[in-house]
């Protein structure tokens, strides 16, 4: 699905040079659930970035499902970003004025799709969540789990390809924190890729695979013995 070769992500200003991430080769296969990890002021936030096609790399190879994409244009981006992508964000990002249902709407009237589907759409996805009850509740009405459903219901409606997780659990309490992972872990072995940037061991240990990065290179790219183990337990049970 991507194949990252020589990615290099250089900020410059009038008197300052910075290398945020300096020759990132990697590769992401349909259906991984990948937690990236390192420390602050590591790259993994910028590689998230260029992952989500919001920034691109100053020099090196992009492909995303088998197109080169290190080079396209904004419109080219945003177009592919819409239809592929979905975002779920530590702060959540909920529009304040819009109810449940139109924040998770959203999306969609992007795409131009007909009234009669969206509305089938969102009810759906908020029923998959969890979250059907508050459909005409504003943001603010929520805590901050069901908020983190709102975000994860709004980045599924679309039916993407991939999920960027950011910091997904950054504002809430242990119990939600803990709920909002254990949905990301059904979403992917329901097929769906995700890639999840965390400074924590503990969610780190809900995914496959465990890429570890530091002043702008990846460190340590595994397989997580630990998540495979808690699968093969759970199949036993």
């Amino acid at each position: 699905m991507i194949q990252l070769a020589g990615l290099q992500r250089v900020f410059r200003t009038q008197d300052v040079e910075t290398t945020a991430l300096n020759n990132i080769n990697l590769t992401i296969n349909q259906g991984e659930f990948v937690a990236i990890m390192g420390p602050s002021g590591c790259g993994k936030s910028t590689l998230l970035a260029i992952l989500g096609m919001l920034d691109s790399p100053t020099n090196g190879s992009y492909q995303f499902a088998a197109q080169e994409i290190a080079h396209f244009s904004e419109k080219q981006l945003a177009n592919l970003r819409k239809a592929s992508i979905g975002f779920v964000f530590q702060s959540f990002n909920l529009i304040d004025e819009l109810t449940v249902f139109e924040n998770v709407e959203l999306p969609l009237q992007y795409q131009h799709i007909s009234a009669a589907e969206r509305k089938e759409r969102v009810h759906a996805i908020l029923q998959r969540v969890g979250i059907d009850h508050r459909a005409d509740h504003l943001p603010q009405q929520l805590s901050g789990g069901q908020q983190q459903r709102v975000a994860v219901a709004r980045a599924l409606v679309i039916n993407p390809k991939l999920i960027l997780a950011d910091e997904p659990t950054g504002n809430l309490d242990s119990k939600n924190g803990e709920e909002v992972m254990a949905m990301l872990r059904e979403l992917n072995r329901e097929g769906t890729t995700v890639i999840m940037v965390t400074h924590s061991e503990k969610e780190g240990n809900y995914a496959d695979r465990l890429v570890k990065m530091l002043d702008g290179q990846i460190t340590l790219d595994r397989a997580n013995n630990l998540q495979s183990l808690n699968t093969h337990n759970s199949e036993v049970a």
